[in-house]
């Protein structure tokens, strides 16, 4: 839902960022593998009860997640890299999740694979609506420019990211936060399907 504003904002000192980048010779995809590391990095500390330290790791995977694009757009975008992008996300969003259960099973266990399968249909959604899109010709830029087409929703990356903070800042509330950003991925992957089923069920 914040996705587009933000975007206004981070664009351009992160494509600044991403053409110095490229001079020095880095390459998206590069980049996409650093922040995944640091993200998976990051979830081992959560896992091993080091929530807030465990943010810098966090907060730099995400930076690397915005510079890849940036670096891609300095060189040459391919559809490999955006693949790899969203591949990354999602294996960085299901290991966070996963971290918090490790680091407390019987408290977080049940939340947590409410979580978990939150994610597993709002990306099924999101990427199910990106083959249709693709399918149909659509394009959209309002959330920068991407390989893939990114359709909005009530829950973009902005609002996991700054949840996957408010986790680690505050891990005793994993529950209850869990149920309440799990129940609005469902909200988010339902108002996707029934936007997708008055966009496309005429041109089946």
């Amino acid at each position: 839902m914040l996705d587009a504003t933000m975007r206004k904002m981070i664009d351009p000192p992160l494509n600044q960022l991403g053409r110095w980048l490229a001079r020095w010779g880095m390459t998206a995809n590069a980049m996409t593998i650093l922040g995944l590391l640091l993200g998976l990095l990051s979830a081992v500390m959560i896992a091993c009860g080091r929530t807030e330290l465990a943010l810098v790791p966090l907060l730099l995977s995400r930076l690397a997640d915005g510079l890849d694009g940036a670096i891609a757009r300095a060189t040459q975008k391919t559809d490999f890299g955006g693949y790899l992008d969203i591949a990354a996300d999602f294996l960085f969003y299901g290991a966070v999740s996963f971290a918090f259960v490790l680091a407390d099973p019987a408290h977080n266990g049940i939340s947590g694979a409410f979580l978990l399968t939150s994610f597993y249909f709002n990306g099924t959604s999101f990427l199910g609506y990106a083959i249709l899109a693709e399918k149909h010709g659509l394009e959209t830029t309002s959330q920068g420019s991407k390989s893939l087409y990114y359709s909005n929703g009530l829950l973009e990356g902005t609002e996991t990211i700054a949840f996957f903070v408010l986790l680690c800042l505050l891990p005793g509330y994993f529950a209850p936060l869990a149920w309440s950003f799990g129940a609005l991925c469902f909200a988010t992957a339902t108002l996707r399907i029934i936007g997708a089923s008055a966009l496309f069920s005429k041109n089946r």
